[in-house]
């Protein structure tokens, strides 16, 4: 097996690299140091300016994306809290009721058609359509 080092003796080895001039310094590198690797390494400027843009466009997504949403879910859950009776509700299905009573915390009655009333979880209300009035008390004596 021979054949591979004579085959590469007779190839024309290329000349090697021609020592090209070390780049102009400013006086912070030792005299010693290899130019190669301080060319290598970002400065200190260099990576704020690489930064800047990547939490510009993630302020940018926080103003336009996340606080909407935020204030939205806030705004759904106060109104979700407050549903008393008589207001109009729409359901996660597509139900539109009345309510009727409000069983606790997590549960509501609600009338789907007349004489037909469910219950139903808070978290299944999608939208509240209708406040309605609050229940109105016994006049105190109306009459003069």
């Amino acid at each position: 097996m021979k054949l591979i080092p004579d085959a590469m003796a007779q190839t024309p080895q290329p000349a090697p690299p021609a020592q090209s001039a070390p780049p102009m310094t400013t006086g912070t590198q030792a005299s010693g140091a290899q130019p190669d690797a301080a060319a290598q390494q970002p400065s200190l400027p260099d990576i704020f300016a690489q930064l800047v843009p990547i939490f510009v466009v993630m302020g940018i997504v926080y103003i336009l994306v996340i606080r909407p949403r935020a204030r939205r879910e806030k705004e759904q859950l106060a109104q979700l809290r407050n549903v008393r009776r008589g207001d109009t509700l729409v359901t996660s299905s597509g139900i539109i009721g009345k309510v009727t009573k409000s069983i606790d915390d997590d549960e509501v009655e609600v009338e789907i058609a007349p004489n037909v009333r469910v219950r139903l979880l808070r978290s299944a209300i999608v939208e509240v359509r209708a406040k309605g009035e609050p229940v109105k008390e016994a006049p105190a004596s109306a009459k003069s």
